[in-house]
């Protein structure tokens, strides 16, 4: 019997196989890339709804008090006086202070030609600032911790960090004129304030630096002068 000759099987050659490799590494190359770009889109959105977050944070613990200061303030002994609340020498483009009487209480304990009667209790006499060394927007109150039955100590407190910057611009009203105008420091015909609180994000690996977030709010100041005229 003659020996049936077996039949050779060929495998691929040096060459497919380099070929094969140089496809698969691409088609890796191109998956790797866009998950990267996709887990950067997503870190890069994760950190924008913290910053907004923290903005807004702040935005709304400072709007309240700055809309509802001047209340409580007097010209006299008994006449209240309609004042939008805000200390003009100490107030500027990056800093605010306000004051108010929320107590409506109390002796005319300030000197004479001022507009305040008692403003030592917590929360009558506020100054909101950007604190450039902790990168937060800080709140200093000179009576905001009671050391003693009814005496009360400074208190400095942050209303929000990773913040880097708030901004405040004035509006006023001169006289029965509804149409303002913006200046960086504040005047006794102010009527409303707007608040910017500004925040650079972090680097995220594959998006552009130095991303930031800008959050504004309009505060109306309910005890200005022009306010009080609208009703």
């Amino acid at each position: 019997m003659k020996k049936q000759r077996a039949k050779s099987q060929a495998g691929f050659s040096l060459i497919e196989l380099a070929v094969a490799m140089v496809i698969m590494l691409t088609l890796l190359g191109i998956v790797s890339s866009v998950m990267s770009r996709t887990l950067g889109i997503r870190s890069r959105e994760s950190r924008k709804t913290d910053a907004l977050t923290s903005a807004q944070a702040a935005l709304n613990v400072i709007s309240r008090e700055v809309g509802n200061t001047g209340f409580g303030i007097y010209d006299g002994d008994s006449t209240l006086l309609s004042s939008n609340g805000i200390i003009l020498a100490d107030s500027d483009a990056n800093k605010i202070r306000i004051r108010s009487n929320y107590l409506n209480t109390g002796p005319r304990t300030a000197p004479a030609g001022s507009t305040v009667v008692s403003t030592n209790q917590p929360g009558e006499d506020v100054t909101y600032f950007f604190d450039d060394a902790t990168n937060s927007i800080v709140r200093y109150d000179p009576y905001g911790i009671e050391t003693s039955p009814g005496v009360y100590g400074p208190q400095t407190s942050v209303v929000v960090n990773r913040i880097s910057n708030v901004v405040f611009k004035y509006y006023n009203y001169a006289g029965a004129n509804s149409t303002p105008t913006e200046t960086d420091v504040p005047t006794a015909d102010t009527g409303r304030v707007r608040i910017t609180v500004a925040v650079n994000m972090d680097p995220v690996v594959g998006q552009p630096d130095n991303q930031q977030v800008r959050f504004s709010t309009d505060v109306t100041l309910r005890n200005s002068n022009y306010m009080l005229r609208q009703y």
